[in-house]
């Protein structure tokens, strides 16, 4: 069956390719407030966001901090706890700049206008020296935080394999017999956590019909269309992909890996994704406000892209990461748990992926790696999400946006080089006392 027609109001949205140079909207023509998108009551039907038009731009504008008024989600409680402190630094970054490589420079201000930034905050040695939001978007309004939310599932599994409850080296059928016949069938759990196991699918967003969109369907995020054969719910989907090549072989980025490490943290521990992200991680950081996890029609939650969570509170969760699990006044991650994460995994195999714009890297247990002279590791989401840990700097970045290009390969690079200026800029200045 054909999707392309339910699929063509996405079409300037996602048909980019590594080798296209889309034409863009001006970032000031797709802000939501000034275009009026979802005002008045009821809104104006051409400013009327729906799930079914959440990826026909601008709309994604309005809706990166608006997902769980189009569609069922689960609250990741923040916990009875007061918020934790997020001191304020007296320093300002506003006048960081850098080369632009054509004999230009890049301000911060430019940076986060070109790349479509709603929300950016940077933290040095745990004080805000920078917090800024567009695009209509308030501090304690949870971004859709889409790949991103693998790094949060990527934390959990590591930590219960610290723990002892999941063994890394055993098949993921151990712990999911619905998934014996399956891709994942004969692979390992840390192949899986690795998107080293042989899946066939294929996440090509320019392509209708390919397993992105098959999984987004089954996820309730994509509208499935009229008569649809396929499965609309994710735990029925994921029996269905079938193995592709050889297991441990080399990397190729698959949602539907994150997926089924979601499925079995919930199968180990008997609880909810919800709760172990409430219990493990929002409570004992000492949250500002609740997150929250996407839900399919069955009311399996999505761990691979469905979490919504404030820019604050993505700060905490970097700075505990830079202490090495430690925050608000506890160990909330084992050392060890940390120190996993930023070992990354063999970057030959992560060859495999061409992404040279990446060179260098690793990808382990949903973690990208640079292997960088910092150490620095990362998150990364859709359309421009990112949680990026300098330990060496004592730095950490969030930036959430609303780039029309979902890959973020397409401004890897000048994102490292706003990171290293960030970078560069703190190192030269003294905290407040």
């Amino acid at each position: 069956m054909k999707l392309r027609s339910t699929f063509c109001a996405a079409a300037l949205l996602i048909a980019v390719t590594a080798h296209a140079q889309p034409q863009l909207p001006p970032p000031q023509a797709t802000d939501p407030v000034a275009l009026q998108l979802m005002q008045g009551f009821p809104p104006a039907p051409d400013k009327t966001v729906r799930l079914a038009n959440v990826l026909q731009y601008p709309n994604a504008r309005w809706a990166f901090h608006h997902m769980r008024e189009l569609g069922p989600t689960a609250a990741i409680w923040r916990g009875a706890g007061p918020a934790s402190a997020l001191p304020q630094a007296t320093k300002a970054l506003g006048d960081v700049r850098w080369d632009d490589g054509k004999g230009g420079a890049l301000t911060l201000a430019d940076w986060q206008r070109n790349t479509y930034t709603d929300a950016l905050l940077v933290l040095h040695k745990g004080q805000v020296v920078y917090e800024r939001y567009d695009a209509g978007m308030q501090p304690w309004q949870p971004h859709a935080l889409w790949s991103l939310s693998k790094s949060l599932t990527g934390l959990l599994a590591t930590q219960l394999i610290h723990e002892g409850r999941i063994d890394p080296s055993a098949p993921v059928a151990r712990y999911l017999p619905e998934l014996k016949d399956s891709a994942w069938g004969d692979a390992t759990v840390q192949q899986t956590l690795d998107m080293t196991a042989g899946v066939q699918y294929d996440e090509d967003f320019a392509k209708p019909g390919s397993g992105i969109f098959q999984y987004l369907i089954a996820g309730g995020l994509v509208p499935a269309p009229a008569a649809y054969p396929g499965p609309r719910n994710v735990l029925a989907y994921l029996p269905t992909v079938k193995k592709a090549g050889e297991h441990g072989a080399g990397f190729a980025y698959k949602t539907v890996d994150t997926e089924v490490i979601g499925w079995l943290l919930q199968r180990v521990t008997g609880q909810r994704l919800d709760q172990l992200l409430s219990e493990r991680l929002w409570a004992p950081l000492g949250a500002g406000e609740d997150g929250y996890v996407w839900a399919d029609g069955n009311g399996a939650q999505l761990a691979s892209v469905g979490v919504g969570a404030t820019a604050r509170d993505l700060a905490r969760l970097g700075e505990m990461l830079r202490q090495q699990g430690r925050f608000n006044g506890r160990e909330v991650l084992a050392p060890a748990v940390v120190a996993e994460l930023r070992k990354g995994a063999d970057p030959e195999k992560f060859k495999a992926a061409n992404q040279p714009m990446r060179a260098g890297y690793s990808y382990h247990n949903f973690w990208w790696i640079p292997h960088d002279k910092d150490g620095s590791f990362e998150a990364k989401g859709l359309n421009g999400q990112h949680l990026h840990v300098n330990p060496a700097a004592e730095l950490v970045v969030v930036k959430l946006s609303s780039h029309p290009v979902p890959n973020t390969a397409f401004t890897h690079v000048q994102d490292r080089q706003a990171f290293a200026a960030i970078a560069q800029a703190v190192r030269g200045q003294r905290s407040a006392p």
